[in-house]
């Protein structure tokens, strides 16, 4: 299968919504109108309220604890700045996150690394483990409870409302039948990699194959040599991970081959177990320790779409939604919304002119692009099913054996610094001399003993620290651009 490309959906003319007069149609102004109250789009709604726009934020779930099934909730270190200036980093740690740093095996041996052992800014910020049965509804009730923000849940948008080819607003319809024009100055699409709203604008959508698939599950008592921090195997092609998490849980993972799709369909557990007991140091999978479905993804396309049009704009997944292979969704979710956030609230602020609007998403397509195009193109290459290639193989078998290249590989699986960014000539020169260097050993895992059990936290964190929340959020709303961090994706 081929990279194709549609326009995601049928004509703009017949998605523009026309009033049945017949009928009562509701109708409020906004300055935002996001549809999707998941990751990205309750990101962006607590930064635009906090700037002072006036925002509806739209879920078609009713229950204001809904949440992503599927997802290896792992954050990237890279957005973990974020998750500090939206207030919530003293709320995950109560609830039992896991700071987690990476240790990824090849035939070529251990990469291992400690964020405590980085440079800045990636010393200060690690990567974090969270269940999304816990993360996602922590967002909502930040949300929520900021003002300016107008949680709309059990509302299914259907249509859009425009001016010309201008996007103007939402039509959205209630449980009930009951329905809604929402007009805004600007729409943000924060409703996945299905995203319903790029179909209704016929967004320019981009589709490259995946050729692995995905079963995972969370187990507990199942703990790791390395403690809190992850392990990843690359297997060449397959892959298969363990997540340590908050409730005493690990997530443990796979995403094998397409070639092996049978093999799994007949028996998805029992062939994930077969796949772990052939992992290197790794941890039993216990089908009776199993909490919760093992649930599965045969088909995870890479998604990539036209992130703005007039009076439109995407984020999270509905602009990019690459290999989960690598953990970058929820990252990258975080980051979208507040690169959004901090492009187009200047113009929001002063009088929501079209014309200022579009320049401010310009600028947001821009950094979207600067931050995650060279990121995107290296997960796709990776999930066409390939083998490693041998600037792979000299990368692997040299950062197992060199604490420098390690730091490199690092930087950039945390999403700091760019593939190119890594590979400089001062890299590919290191990465020579090692690989032919007699003295170099593989430095083995990095055993680390368990930290404080999380099972405590976890449990009182059962109910939501809404205190910490709203305490960490007035905290960060007030300190402005002063708590900002300097580090950005770059």
């Amino acid at each position: 299968m081929s990279e194709s490309a549609h326009p995601g959906g049928t004509s703009q003319d017949a998605h523009t919504h026309q009033t049945n007069h017949a009928r009562h149609v509701d109708c409020d102004d906004y300055d935002v109108a996001i549809v999707g109250a998941s990751i990205a789009g309750c990101a962006a709604a607590t930064f635009l309220a906090r700037s002072g726009a006036k925002v509806a934020l739209l879920e078609s779930h009713s229950d204001p604890k809904t949440f992503k099934r599927v997802c290896t909730h792992l954050i990237q270190s890279s957005a973990s700045p974020t998750i500090e200036r939206l207030g919530l980093r003293g709320a995950i740690e109560d609830a039992g996150a896991q700071p987690s740093d990476i240790n990824i095996w090849t035939r070529y041996g251990w990469i291992c690394f400690d964020h405590a052992d980085l440079p800045a800014p990636m010393r200060d910020h690690p990567a974090w483990n969270i269940r999304r049965e816990t993360f996602d509804p922590m967002l909502r009730e930040l949300a929520a409870a900021t003002d300016g923000v107008q949680l709309m849940l059990g509302h299914t948008v259907h249509a859009l409302l425009r001016e010309g080819t201008r996007v103007r607003g939402v039509a959205a319809r209630e449980r009930d039948g009951s329905e809604h024009e929402l007009r805004a100055k600007l729409v943000l699409a924060a409703d996945g990699r299905d995203s319903s709203i790029a179909k209704l604008a016929g967004q320019p959508t981009k589709l490259r194959p995946n050729r692995r698939f995905g079963y995972a599950a969370y187990y507990r008592d199942t703990p790791l040599r390395t403690g809190s921090s992850a392990q990843m195997w690359l297997l060449d092609p397959s892959a298969a991970y363990a997540f340590p998490t908050d409730g005493g849980l690990t997530l443990l993972a796979c995403m094998p081959h397409k070639d092996r799709l049978p093999e799994f369909k007949a028996d998805p557990e029992a062939a994930m177990q077969r796949l772990f007991e052939g992992l290197p140091e790794g941890p039993p999978l216990d089908p009776a320790k199993r909490e919760g479905q093992l649930v599965g993804k045969l088909e995870m396309p890479n998604v990539v779409r036209q992130t703005t049009s007039p009076g439109l704009a995407f984020i999270g997944d509905a602009a990019l939604a690459a290999d989960p292979l690598w953990g970058v969704g929820c990252g990258w979710a975080l980051q979208s919304a507040e690169w959004l956030a901090e492009s187009v609230a200047p113009a929001l602020s002063a009088d929501g002119d079209p014309a200022a609007v579009d320049r401010a998403l310009a600028a947001y397509a821009a950094r979207h692009s600067k931050g995650l195009d060279a990121h995107e193109k290296f997960c796709s290459a990776y999930s066409s099913g390939k083998r490693f290639n041998p600037g792979e193989k000299l990368l692997f078998r040299a950062a197992a054996r060199d604490a420098e290249l390690t730091v490199r590989m690092a930087q950039m699986g945390g999403r700091w610094i760019t593939p190119q960014e890594m590979m400089t000539p001062r890299t590919i020169g290191r990465m020579l001399r090692v690989n032919i260097s007699r003295s170099k050993r593989p430095r083995g895992l990095r055993e680390r003993p368990a930290g404080a059990p999380v099972a405590a936290v976890a449990q009182a964190a059962k109910v939501a620290p809404a205190a910490r929340v709203a305490q960490d959020a007035a905290a960060a709303a007030a300190g402005g651009a002063q708590s900002r961090a300097t580090a950005t994706v770059s």
